[in-house]
């Protein structure tokens, strides 16, 4: 039996389309940022028993099929690389021929909305192939390890190491060079802080998987995207993660986000993934932004409405939050513990101890003197 926790992750370079489906070969690259596995992960147990009938699997408590081919693709191939396996206290041998005939079952949690637009699948698909790597003693690296979870899920493979990440597209048909490598570690970087507004846990209309096939069918400016604006974003991108530019790393992210959806809405039939709230929330991070003078905050969405925000440092995370309680406070008979998860820390940080406190916060400088913002209450645990 292994147990293992995998991260998940955001792209702030996006990851948009395949030129090969069964493969799961992107059409351009993409770079991401991996979460603390504290507060943003996946937990996945797997065991193996001669008594197994058949390979199985729970998630979040609830069986599902692992009869698709995502699943049968990680399963085959961690099978083909397996090894010897041998615990001589407790008298377990297990043959590299064995494991083809040996049953797995497989218990995996999300500590976060599933199918929500925050990535699950990325952190499933990446503990699942880790996991059973060493369940049957896999000897290879993460890097050919995320080419085998890119099978599973393509961000999948971004979710196998720490810090910002890089997915090579790679060119050889078989998809030997299409994986991910590491560019910088967590702790390069580690003044940035992120926030998660959490706009809907409910399960997005359209899957990416299924997005994505009718984008690169039917949007017309996806190939520009692909072959013009993402190369050299990915460059930009690099050198303002190595030099650690946070105005250039938040016009990059600000602008792939817009992008994105822009390819969505360019999509027949269109697709939405962001809903008002959304753009209120882009609202608010432009507005203070342009108070400011230079980026506090970049902003991100992927598939789904809610909204990733990377504040420069502890000082405007603490503001950002400030100015979210202030436009969207819990309802009163919410537990702010509970409309607030994760690092607690962050509200004495931002002044906030209790409902009292979030009623009694101003209105944000950049819109004194103007129109009062309208609050909506209860819409961001």
């Amino acid at each position: 039996m292994v147990t293992a926790q995998t991260p998940t992750n955001l792209s702030v370079i996006k990851y948009w389309g395949k030129r090969d489906e069964k493969l799961v070969l992107p059409i351009n690259e993409s770079i991401s940022v991996t979460f603390d596995p504290a507060h943003l992960c996946t937990t996945t147990t797997v065991a193996v028993s001669p008594s197994f009938q058949q390979d199985r699997m729970w998630l979040n408590k609830k069986e599902i099929s692992l009869d698709g081919a995502r699943y049968q693709n990680c399963l085959r191939e961690i099978r083909a690389r397996a090894n010897d396996y041998e615990d001589e206290k407790k008298g377990i041998k297990i043959s590299k021929n064995d494991w083809q005939n040996l049953h797995v079952h497989i218990d995996s949690y999300n500590n976060f909305p599933t199918a929500a637009g925050l990535a699950s699948s990325a952190s499933d698909f990446a503990c699942l192939v880790f996991s059973l790597a060493k369940l049957m003693n896999v000897q290879e690296d993460n890097g050919r390890l995320s080419a085998i979870a890119r099978q599973g899920s393509g961000s999948a493979c971004r979710s196998l190491f720490g810090g910002f990440v890089k997915w090579v597209m790679g060119k050889e048909e078989d998809g030997s060079d299409s994986i991910a490598v590491p560019l910088v570690d967590e702790k390069h970087w580690d003044e940035l802080v992120i926030i998660i507004a959490v706009v809907s846990s409910r399960q997005k209309e359209t899957s990416s998987t299924s997005g994505m096939r009718e984008t690169v069918v039917t949007s017309a400016l996806i190939e520009h995207r692909a072959k013009e604006v993402v190369p050299k974003r990915i460059i930009q991108m690099e050198e303002a993660i190595q030099n650690r530019d946070f105005p250039t790393f938040a016009q990059l992210t600000c602008s792939e986000s817009n992008q994105f959806h822009a390819v969505c809405l360019d999509t027949s039939p269109p697709i939405f993934y962001m809903n008002d709230t959304s753009h209120r929330i882009i609202s608010c991070v432009e507005k203070w932004n342009r108070a400011e003078g230079t980026p506090q905050v970049a902003y991100t969405f992927d598939a789904g409405p809610n909204a990733v925000l990377i504040a420069r440092n502890r000082k405007a995370a603490a503001l950002m939050l400030q100015r979210l309680l202030f436009h969207f406070p819990p309802n009163s008979d919410t537990n702010l513990d509970s409309y607030v998860i994760g690092d607690k820390s962050i509200l004495k940080d931002a002044g906030i101890q209790d409902l009292n406190d979030v009623e009694a916060l101003p209105p944000p400088p950049e819109i004194k003197d103007k129109v009062p913002a309208q609050k909506c209450k209860g819409n961001i645990p």
